[in-house]
């Protein structure tokens, strides 16, 4: 299992985070509507220590089912990170594996203040 970067992060990381970042939003911002029908932002990306995998948070808007398009980005991964790869092909030596993964935190939060409000 990778170790991934938290609080402790280095300068490093913290960059190529938010190359990936911005290369994947690039990349949703383009294919969004027309592969998935939907809108999709990326909210966060972090990195294993030794930079050979990369988890990608999304949020998924305008969509029926968030799993159904989850699978469909996740089947896609291999063409998202061989796109990502020729952009960043003179940055970054390696290329790291993505994991994609839904983020609810603003479902999370809508809740608790629906809780609070009652």
């Amino acid at each position: 299992m990778h170790a991934y970067i938290n609080n402790m992060d280095t300068t490093r990381q913290q960059k190529i985070c938010q190359l990936i970042k911005k290369e994947l939003a690039d990349i949703f911002l383009e294919d969004g509507r027309s592969l998935y029908g939907c809108m999709i932002t990326v909210t966060k990306t972090t990195i294993s220590k030794d930079l050979s995998i990369s988890r990608a948070y999304l949020s998924i808007y305008n969509t029926a089912d968030v799993d159904v398009t989850m699978h469909e980005i996740r089947v896609n991964t291999k063409n998202i990170r061989f796109r990502m790869g020729q952009k960043l092909k003179n940055q970054l030596r390696i290329i790291p594996q993505l994991e994609f993964f839904v983020d609810d935190s603003l479902d999370y939060y809508e809740r608790i203040e629906a809780l609070l409000k009652q």
